[in-house]
């Protein structure tokens, strides 16, 4: 597929130096590892996430590199993990915490949403919560029940929690990173799907801030909205779209809360399509909060009702009918259609 991605205006072309070739799984290692050299407060904990390297291999010589104390193999207990890392962060500590995968953060749903995102509201200001809790989410590995869910509406629904989710190995090495040094807690939603595809990393350049929202493909008729692993299959529909005479513009969210609404609502007034495509079911969804936003803030620029391509409100399926449950392609350029129609 042909390179598409618009360079950030106003940034300096990268030196070859400066550009390294990686997966975003080895991005996020590359991205620990840097923050966990620059401040000896940092520290990872999850499940076999030390010897092992994590189920995914991201933490893969982390332990050797920085000793048990700072990378910790944990029991298998979520609510034990957050809850020990917010006591970490009260005795200042940066944590970052592991969740082995996206289904299995649910026992350590109350210590994330009734504790860490509320601590600091409880005090005021005063008491930070620099915590970073690591979910490798969604589907297309073909793995089996509570291995390929997307939970990220339940967070970002949450006040006091920030929610992110890189889709390039790019994005990946410089927003972890960015997590870290955030004196909030962050959920930082991995795309498991893309860990293994190599990209190109400016490694002295982030190119934008952790919460900006960003158009990295130009077109003049709709726009595509989606992130993490959503964003390579409207790449791959925008092209086949180019290939039909349609000039469609695809936005990389990055930031589902808060939401950086600046560049979406310049894209669709440009436009004056949405179509917002998610892996996670559409009821009640950042799909949802996204199209009704825009509806109220570019109202007299749509041409089209705002379209929702997601995953369907169900269970994820066995690992043989996710093909038919996961947006492709087809269904994103099905949802178009119907935008021009109008």
């Amino acid at each position: 597929m042909t390179d598409t991605t618009q360079t950030v205006t106003g940034a300096e072309e990268p030196t070859r130096a400066s550009l390294a070739s990686m997966p975003l799984g080895k991005a996020i290692t590359a991205g620990l590892r840097a923050s966990m050299s620059a401040d000896p407060r940092v520290l990872l904990m999850g499940e076999d996430i030390g010897t092992l390297g994590g189920v995914f291999r991201v933490t893969e010589g982390l332990q050797a590199e920085f000793g048990d104390d700072r990378v910790i193999d944990t029991p298998l207990a979520e609510s034990g993990i957050v809850g020990t890392a917010i006591g970490l962060a009260m005795a200042g500590f940066r944590p970052v915490c592991e969740i082995q995968f996206d289904g299995f953060i649910y026992p350590g749903f109350d210590q994330i949403t009734s504790q860490l995102a509320k601590l600091t509201n409880r005090h005021e200001g005063t008491l930070q919560m620099p915590v970073v809790i690591r979910v490798p989410y969604g589907g297309h590995i073909g793995a089996v029940e509570h291995h390929q869910e997307s939970p990220e509406a339940y967070f970002a629904h949450t006040a006091g929690l920030r929610v992110v989710s890189p889709s390039t190995p790019h994005d990946a090495y410089w927003m972890i990173q960015e997590a870290i040094a955030s004196n909030d807690p962050v959920m930082f939603f991995e795309p498991k799907s893309r860990y293994w595809p190599k990209g190109e990393v400016d490694l002295s350049d982030p190119q934008a801030p952790l919460h900006a929202s960003r158009v990295v493909r130009t077109g003049t008729e709709v726009t595509l909205l989606g992130h993490g692993a959503m964003v390579s299959v409207l790449l791959q529909a925008a092209e086949i779209a180019a290939a039909e005479g349609i000039s469609v513009e695809v936005v990389d969210l990055r930031s589902l809360s808060p939401v950086d609404y600046g560049p979406i609502l310049e894209s669709v007034r440009k436009t004056g399509r949405l179509v917002v495509a998610q892996e996670a079911p559409g009821f009640v969804s950042v799909g949802s909060e996204i199209a009704a936003t825009v509806a109220e803030k570019a109202f007299y620029s749509l041409q089209a009702p705002v379209l929702r391509v997601s995953g369907f409100d169900t269970p994820f399926p066995p690992a043989k009918l996710e093909t038919l449950y996961l947006p492709d392609a087809d269904r994103v350029l099905e949802a178009v259609d119907r935008a021009l129609a109008y």
